[in-house]
């Protein structure tokens, strides 16, 4: 009865279109008076709120949401990207491919899906369409590769899982570095082999001035622009990876290359350093009090004997491991068809996760998996967050089915790539077990 008032009570604050945060502060407040003793439950339950967003380890998210911004606000992603487009030359589908190419360079700055799509598509959008590409073909791949900053460091979304989930953040954000890689090149494979079977979905245009360049004039933007800040990723990751710094301390130092790198490139002025840290500030608090809202539910669903009541239905099927994670992917892949990621999380990992524990199944190896399963969850319609991005951003012309029509493709390629990190689970776990 707990579990159908406190998730019943939720599902109708969300159907009736309140906000995510505030449906389930709503829950919060009402399970708090009810199973926590009313009024002292609610003093209760303010101070539980207080303590889980004081936690240290929360550190990463306002670090790498800053160095995103500032190479945004800059324009220093956008250099990155015009270089990646001038070294490509009379290819088969060459704007598709740099919008890939580009969008994962920006994913590895970023760690923001909406962010990636909206600028990638306000990039290249208007002039893959200008040059006669096939809109599924113009918009699939902004869309699929925006999904890859939910898994390449540096990713809020991972360090938010981590907390939420009790997962070792730092072992996830280098956990997801391989699958990524595998999604970006199995995207840019999907687009040489159709642009060469269909080369009319994406043809080649002789105004293109990268066909002009040659020697050190074609490669000098790419190792002025795109190699600095490639090095800010390496830098990141690997003082991770090699256990030299905390994720906390690797966000930092992303932070200060970043920084380092847009006076270097003299772009940095007072305006833009403003503008990032005010984005970073609206974008923070958000996920605070997300954080803060999922984290009480939790704890109330476990105190009200929700979460034990549902533990034990679920252990007397006596599943094993392997059909208990698959059972879970399966869920969250249907939850992707009508909820944000963040409702995903937020109802699913109070659950997911003592099972998963009970089960004896490697938390990193599963942690990643719910991020790819996340990931499918932007591009499922009928409410896939990008879907809506590429509308907003795209020519009224372009209609929602085709926007539907463009994620197909790359939605199949994503969960090819979740099935081959369920069968193969060194992909997952394999760099984080290097960690120092």
């Amino acid at each position: 009865m707990a579990l159908i008032l406190l998730l019943g009570s939720l599902f109708v604050l969300m159907a009736i279109g309140t906000p995510v945060v505030f449906a389930f502060l709503s829950v919060n407040l009402l399970g708090a008076w009810l199973f926590l003793g009313e009024a002292a439950g609610l003093a209760q339950w303010a101070r539980n709120t207080t303590a889980s967003i004081g936690s240290f380890s929360l550190t990463p998210i306002p670090l790498f949401v800053l160095m995103g911004e500032v190479l945004f606000h800059t324009g220093l992603a956008f250099k990155a990207i015009d270089s990646i487009e001038r070294m490509i030359s009379r290819v088969p589908g060459k704007l598709s491919i740099v919008s890939i190419l580009g969008g994962t360079t920006f994913a590895t700055l970023s760690g923001s899906s909406i962010a990636n799509t909206a600028m990638m598509g306000g990039v290249m959008l208007p002039e893959m369409l200008r040059r006669g590409y096939h809109p599924t073909m113009a918009m699939g791949p902004i869309m699929a590769v925006g999904g890859i900053a939910m898994l390449i460091p540096p990713s809020a979304l991972a360090v938010m899982l981590g907390s939420l989930a009790g997962i070792s953040i730092e072992r996830l954000l280098i956990g997801g570095i391989l699958p990524g890689i595998l999604m970006a090149a199995g995207f840019l494979a999907y687009v040489v082999v159709r642009s060469r079977l269909r080369p009319q979905d994406a043809p080649m245009s002789d105004e293109d001035p990268a066909i002009r360049l040659k020697g050190w004039v074609l490669w000098k933007p790419f190792v002025f622009n795109v190699l600095p800040l490639l090095g800010i990723f390496v830098a990141v990751v690997g003082s991770m990876l090699v256990g030299w710094a905390s994720p906390t301390e690797s966000a930092a130092i992303g932070v200060v290359a970043s920084v380092l790198a847009t006076i270097a490139y003299r772009a940095l002025t007072l305006k833009a350093l403003w503008k990032s840290l005010i984005e970073t500030a609206k974008v923070s608090v958000v996920i605070l009090f997300i954080l803060a809202a999922s984290t009480t539910f939790a704890q109330l669903l476990s105190f009200s004997g929700a979460s034990a009541g549902f533990l034990g239905m679920i252990k007397d099927y006596n599943l094993s491991p392997f059909v208990l994670v698959v059972c879970m992917l399966l869920v969250l892949i249907v939850m992707g068809m009508v909820l944000d990621q963040i409702s995903m999380m937020m109802i699913a990992l109070p659950f997911f996760m003592p099972l998963a524990l009970a089960a004896g199944v490697d938390t990193v190896w599963l942690g990643v998996m719910i991020l790819i399963a996340l990931e499918i969850g932007l591009l499922t319609p009928p409410f896939g967050l990008l879907l809506i991005v590429m509308q907003s951003v795209a020519p009224p012309s372009i209609r929602l089915p085709q926007i539907y029509s463009a994620a197909v493709p790359f939605l199949v390629i994503e969960i090819g790539i979740l099935a081959l990190v369920l069968f193969v689970p060194w992909i997952a776990v394999g760099l984080p077990g290097l960690i120092g």
